[in-house]
Order: C-alpha cells, then structure tokens, then sequence
C-alpha cells in the first residue's frame, strides 16, 4: 500500500507540472524540508535549502511571464518538454524500495505521461483563449493555471489517491470533448452522383 500511495503521490504532483512547472516542485521542497515528505535516496537534494530558493525563484519568475502577453506563448512552447522532465524527476523522487529499470520506467511513462498530458491540454486551452479573446483572456487563464497546480500539488500531497482519481476524470472529460469536437469539424465526405 506504501508504494501505491508513493506512486499515486508522484504522479498527482507530476500532473500538477503540466499546469506550472515549478510549484510543485516547490511545494516538495517545502514538504520535505518541513518534514512532511520522504524523498527516495537520492533526491534528498529536492529538500534543500539551494533547492527552496531555486524552485521559489522559478516558480515567481513563471507565473509572472505567464502574465506578459505573448510571453505566455513562448513559455508554453518551453514548458511542454520541461513538464515533461520535471513530472519524471518528481515520481521518480517519490519511488523507493524498487529497481532502477521499474522506477524510471514507471516515472517516464506515469509521472511524464501525466505532466505531458495536462501541459498539452493548456497549451489547447490557451490557444482557444488567444483565438476567442486576443489574448486579452489569457490573464484569466495563467490563473486558473495556477490555482490548477496549487490545488493538485497539496491535494497530491494530503490524499494522493483522490488526486489521481481527480486527474484522471479530468483528463477524461477534456479528451472526450475533444474526440466530440473533432467528430463534429470533419467533413462529410461527398457521395459520387449525389449533388
């Protein structure tokens, strides 16, 4: 059960990336230092006070570029392989007791997986606010992003399970629409003889 819950742990806080890269990497720094998180050997670097100031500087000079118009965009384009790593680093930090081949198996594909798959959907999403709104919708946005990976990032950490559930509802929900929309935009393919 230890190991679910550590895994559970690392792919909630992985997912939380896809929203903001480095709040939840703050809020482990903050967790472990306080006492509140073990890291896996070799990731005790994460619980460092380097480490705190490091990702509180990261994590301040992110969510204000996400504020700066068009600046929101290039970030975007840096932070999909970025979430992409960080959600690996973090659910590898969360996994102990296992083999090397299998940590860094499951955090590729679980902890990057998920972080690819929220930071995908905002890049959608932003998108769609760009084009509805010039832009001028994305400040809205960049907050609700953060509000996004604040949530996931201490619900990850209180009730890791529940975290998970959320995230993979949430992704769901929003592929499924997607599929819909998608269903909706294809042409209907025309039928020789039948004007």
């Amino acid at each position: 059960m230890e190991t679910l819950l550590a895994i559970s742990l690392g792919i909630g806080l992985s997912a939380a990336c896809g929203f903001r890269v480095f709040v939840p990497l703050l809020v482990m720094s903050v967790a472990s230092l306080s006492g509140h998180l073990t890291l896996a050997p070799g990731f005790q670097w994460i619980g460092t006070y380097p480490a705190l100031i490091t990702f509180s500087v990261a994590t301040v000079a992110e969510i204000g570029g996400y504020y700066i118009p068009w600046v929101d965009h290039l970030l975007d384009t840096m932070a999909t392989p970025a979430a992409i790593v960080a959600g690996t680093v973090i659910t590898a930090a969360m996994v102990s007791n296992t083999s090397p081949m299998l940590k860094w198996t499951l955090a590729a594909i679980a902890g990057g997986g998920a972080a690819g798959l929220v930071q995908g959907t905002t890049v959608l999403a932003r998108g769609v606010s760009t084009a509805t709104t010039g832009g001028l919708g994305n400040p809205f946005f960049a907050t609700i992003e953060l509000g996004g990976a604040l949530f996931t990032s201490i619900l990850a950490l209180l009730l890791p399970l529940l975290a998970v559930g959320l995230i993979a509802v949430f992704l769901f929900v929003i592929g499924r629409k997607a599929v819909q929309k998608a269903r909706k935009v294809q042409p209907t393919p025309v039928q020789p003889g039948i004007s």
